[in-house]
């Protein structure tokens, strides 16, 4: 049955697993397939076409995986791919979730009036957080500050550690954050420093969890299409396309010791999928 197939998660690398945890946390029967493309992080200082190849290859991965959704647990890859995906899995019936749009949705209708957003490159050019916030409240003021050097010292497990303090401390010391009054971590690797943050506000301001209500959003819209699972026997599926240490002990701190992890190529040719 449809319901009880596995929902396909992907992200630059294991950032994304903060988003998987959730929707494990929320949709505890659900089945998972992960894929995190490590031998191409980070995907914040790649360029917007090498961006949408990488989603594309990942996307008919899933799909012939027999995933029932998509969730592009990736704010670069949203910025950058988000039609090329759903162009991919909408022709096969397969809805996609982003992690940006149930963010700015919540935001734009809340009391915050100066959001700041931190990011990778990429995502900060797109200006996506700003559209999207503004396009529902055009009186939020909404601050951006590129953030390229976080992503990698969380992957390379410097998170809670002297370099990211260093790291961040320089970030968020930055005169267009100086007047916020709300915070969204724009990459699905900055909830792992989420503590790390607040710290450094000293709970002044309020961080968004970003990954609590992309799940909220996921589950509200699989129960409408009637995809949620009706078994109890879920199952968790990783694969990486370059084995990183850190990225099986989260995998394995968020989803427990009993995984299936797996490297696998996906330069390699992808077999054309029917619309069947």
């Amino acid at each position: 049955m449809r319901e009880n197939q596995p929902i396909g998660i992907f992200d630059s690398g294991m950032g994304g697993l903060t988003t998987a945890k959730e929707i494990k946390r929320l949709l505890p029967n659900e089945s998972v397939i992960y894929f995190g493309d490590s031998k191409h992080l980070p995907y914040g200082d790649k360029s917007k076409d090498v961006i949408i190849e990488y989603s594309e290859q990942i996307t008919r991965f899933l799909i012939e995986k027999g995933c029932k959704a998509i969730v592009i647990a990736c704010n670069t890859a949203t910025s950058n791919a988000l039609h090329e995906v759903k162009a991919i899995a909408e022709s096969h019936k397969v809805p996609v979730y982003d992690v940006i749009s149930p963010v700015a949705e919540k935001v734009a209708y809340a009391f915050n009036q100066n959001i700041g957003v931190i990011a990778t490159k990429s995502t900060i050019a797109s200006h996506i957080y700003r559209k999207s916030i503004r396009k529902l409240n055009k009186h939020i003021e909404v601050q951006e500050l590129a953030t390229p050097l976080l992503a990698p010292v969380i992957e390379e497990g410097f998170n809670n550690h002297a370099i990211s303090e260093i790291v961040l401390r320089t970030y968020l010391n930055n005169k267009k954050l100086q007047n916020i009054d709300s915070l969204i971590l724009g990459c699905t690797h900055y909830p792992l420093i989420l503590n790390e943050v607040k710290q450094f506000y000293q709970n002044k301001i309020q961080v968004i969890d970003s990954p609590l209500i992309v799940a909220n959003f996921i589950k509200h819209d699989l129960e409408k299409r009637k995809l949620l699972s009706n078994t109890s026997n879920s199952v968790y599926e990783f694969y990486v396309s370059d084995l990183n240490p850190n990225f099986a002990r989260l995998a394995k701190k968020f989803f427990g010791s009993n995984i299936n992890l797996e490297t696998i190529n996906l330069n390699n040719p992808i077999p054309a999928l029917s619309n069947e």
